[in-house]
């Protein structure tokens, strides 16, 4: 079974224990702290994927870290995962407990990836496009910069994907031109 399909899994268990003790939304800060934490902690994501040091040290270090911080049910849950030798796929689990919360509250989850930064105008229009798109209220858009675009833009809202970069264009305007002459060669 692929990491992902366990990361979801354990989230989907995670993620029904909480509402049904109504700490859904306390146990969804909880991932958000720890998905933070490991994305600016490059040791803590080094010790738990590392198979040398012992499941006993990781979830000690874990209940140091987190312990005041989160709520019981969360520090349980890593004492679980610990124990299960899963310390590795926290990181994916609190991801996918993200995605399960949003999918639950109705929050659509969309990406844009631009040549430069968004303007706040911008990016109020990318939301406002994607509640058109999917019909949702609320949009979680996550910006990211990649220079290759030239310009223009591509946006990402689950499985659909709008491709208005320039260098979409410059690739449809390169195979006309090679499609073209391959033509006129025969």
């Amino acid at each position: 079974m692929t990491e992902s399909k366990v990361a979801s899994r354990y989230a989907k268990s995670l993620a029904g224990l909480a509402q049904e003790k109504g700490l859904l939304e306390q146990v969804h800060q909880d991932m958000l702290l720890f998905a933070n934490t490991c994305e600016t902690s490059r040791d803590l994501r080094v010790m738990l994927r590392n198979p040398i040091i012992t499941h006993d040290k990781k979830s000690a270090v874990l209940k140091r870290l987190f312990s005041g911080q989160v709520n019981d049910l969360t520090l349980a849950f890593f004492d679980i995962i610990a124990r299960k030798h899963r310390e590795a796929i926290l990181e994916p689990i609190a991801q996918e407990f993200h995605l399960l919360y949003n999918a639950t509250m109705g929050v659509e989850n969309a990406t844009v990836i631009t040549a430069v930064p968004l303007t706040p105008e911008i990016r109020s229009q990318f939301v406002a496009e994607v509640k058109t798109m999917t019909g949702k209220n609320q949009v979680e858009l996550k910006e990211k910069l990649d220079p290759d675009l030239v310009g223009g833009f591509v946006l990402r809202i689950g499985d659909r994907q709008v491709d208005d970069s320039v260098r979409s264009r410059l690739q449809d305007l390169r195979a006309l031109f090679s499609q073209n002459l391959y033509i006129k060669e025969i």
